[in-house]
């Protein structure tokens, strides 16, 4: 136990100590240093000792052991006491060449070094200095943004350009900041982020129980390999490339499927139990850097899984599908939710996480589906009445020519009606052009130097004026013009233009 420990048990009064006893503003004032400097004293072994001044209890030195400390430190001691206390006359020098380098456009740091060549103050007393000086005159602060606290969004910065390879030195030049400084916004934004980690994890008391090395180490093992004699998968035709893509990922079997949700749960929960010895106050960034690899190694195993059950939603979503939904909508909403199962499953019951994903799928699109459903019956407008129409089947294949053939005759006569743009549009929206397919309104904003949103405004303007100009030529339509379909159709498709009353254009 420390001299500290005993001396407080102890309780002996300063004047009974046999000798003379300093307190810290003594031999503050003796030695023309600061009572900081007398701490940082204590902890490079100068002895102190609880003594009753008064009959309170306060830190004392006795005069042998300031003796003792000033005779092993003896330059430390002479270097403290010839810089430490400014005079009023060397702050003001100080202060004056700072702000003379400062307008010579120098940075903060190699000011600081300038200085404190030239004075042979510490940097600590250079940079107290002019930050106290900041901080009483803000209107005449040479420095008026260093001591200002910096924006979230720079404190970002600074940890991507960190991450990219830029030294803290060059930082800390840029942003009027110590590296020490940086290194504490650094460390503050990467505590952050580790405290906001999704690290809830599957299995945990399992996980708890495990002893073993070779248990742990077959856990993040690699995964079983794939059958090679597994028949490949094949890809429907006339499917489009996203949806064929994801039949190229071979699907996982129950032992990968097992391998895959016990690695990934586990590196979360070694990433929960590092997290759980960070200091906030003090966080260590080797300790942050292992917490955040384990959670980029579980988040990587999580995609390889989603990615192998893609095709799942694709599958449910087929089912579900109808008039007044649009098919590339349910499959986002249900990848949305074969995410949020993977989260969740336990793969210690025992089933197949199919079972489990198509479950959360089936359930969301019932909740979702209807409530979209009955909000197009309560915010009805004429463009859903027109895209929630159902396609015109028919039998006679002659006849369908026929009325093909006139229907774009009628089409081009009023297309002449409209500007250049809008014509444009109509036709690479619907695909009017021969042997050129629809396009999608950010393909046609790109191509045209606009955004999504201004060729939608325009299709919904110009839309208005075909219905005038049909009536105008007298053609006996009730014209209204539907999106092109998710598979577009053939040029000669009577479907490609539908009408709430069964008249096409």
């Amino acid at each position: 136990m420390s001299t500290e420990y005993f001396s407080v048990a102890a309780r002996v009064p300063a004047f009974a100590a046999g000798e003379r006893v300093l307190t810290v503003t003594e031999l503050a004032r003796q030695f023309r240093v600061s009572k900081k400097t007398v701490s940082r004293w204590r902890r490079r072994g100068l002895i102190g000792r609880r003594f009753l001044f008064g009959g309170q209890r306060r830190i004392g030195f006795l005069q042998s052991s300031v003796d003792r400390f000033a005779a092993d430190n003896v330059e430390r001691v002479q270097h403290r006491a010839q810089f430490t206390r400014l005079t009023d006359e060397m702050r003001q020098q100080i202060i004056e060449r700072a702000r003379v380098l400062a307008l010579a456009g120098e940075p903060f740091m190699e000011i600081t070094n300038r200085l404190v060549q030239e004075t042979g103050c510490s940097p600590e007393t250079v940079r107290y200095t002019l930050k106290r000086f900041d901080m009483k005159h803000p209107g005449m602060a040479i420095f008026p943004h260093r001591h200002r606290p910096l924006p979230t969004e720079t404190k970002q910065w600074i940890l991507q350009q960190h991450r990219l390879g830029v030294s803290a030195e060059a930082l800390a030049q840029q942003f009027c900041q110590t590296r020490t400084g940086i290194y504490r916004i650094i460390k503050e934004l990467l505590a952050a982020r580790i405290v906001e980690l999704p690290l809830n994890s599957m299995g945990n008391e399992y996980f708890a129980s495990l002893r073993s090395e070779r248990k742990q180490r077959e856990i993040l093992g690699p995964m079983p390999e794939f059958d090679l004699l597994a028949k490949k998968s094949r890809v429907p035709s006339g499917m489009p490339t996203y949806l064929a893509s994801l039949y190229e990922v071979p699907l996982l079997t129950r032992e990968q499927e097992a391998h895959l949700f016990r690695k990934m749960n586990y590196l979360k929960y070694q990433a929960g139990k590092l997290r759980e010895t960070l200091d906030l106050d003090q966080p260590k960034v080797r300790l942050m850097d292992r917490i955040e690899k384990l959670y980029e190694e579980s988040v990587s195993i999580k995609n390889q899984i989603i990615r192998a059950n893609l095709r799942l939603v694709v599958s449910i979503a087929k089912r579900y599908v109808g008039p007044a939904e649009d098919f590339f909508e349910l499959v986002s909403d249900g990848n949305m939710s074969l995410m949020r199962a993977a989260e969740k499953f336990d793969v210690s019951r025992g089933n197949k996480f199919s079972t489990y994903a198509s479950w959360a799928i089936i359930k969301n699109f019932a909740r979702s589906i209807p409530a979209v459903l009955r909000h197009r019956d309560r915010f009805c407008t004429s463009q859903l009445d027109m895209f929630s129409t159902v396609e015109d089947a028919r039998a006679n294949q002659y006849e369908q020519e026929s009325t093909q053939l006139r229907r774009e005759s009628e089409v081009q006569r009023i297309l002449k009606r409209l500007d250049t743009r809008e014509r444009q549009i109509i036709e690479d929206r619907f695909g009017l052009a021969r042997g050129q397919e629809p396009r999608t309104l950010k393909q046609i904003g790109a191509a045209m130097g606009i955004t999504k949103e201004r060729v939608r405004q325009i299709q919904t303007r110009t839309m208005g004026k075909l219905r005038k100009a049909a009536e105008e030529e007298r053609i006996s339509l009730d014209l209204a013009i539907a999106e092109p379909a998710s598979n577009p159709p053939s040029q000669h498709d009577p479907n490609r233009w539908r009408t709430t009353t069964g008249g096409d254009l």
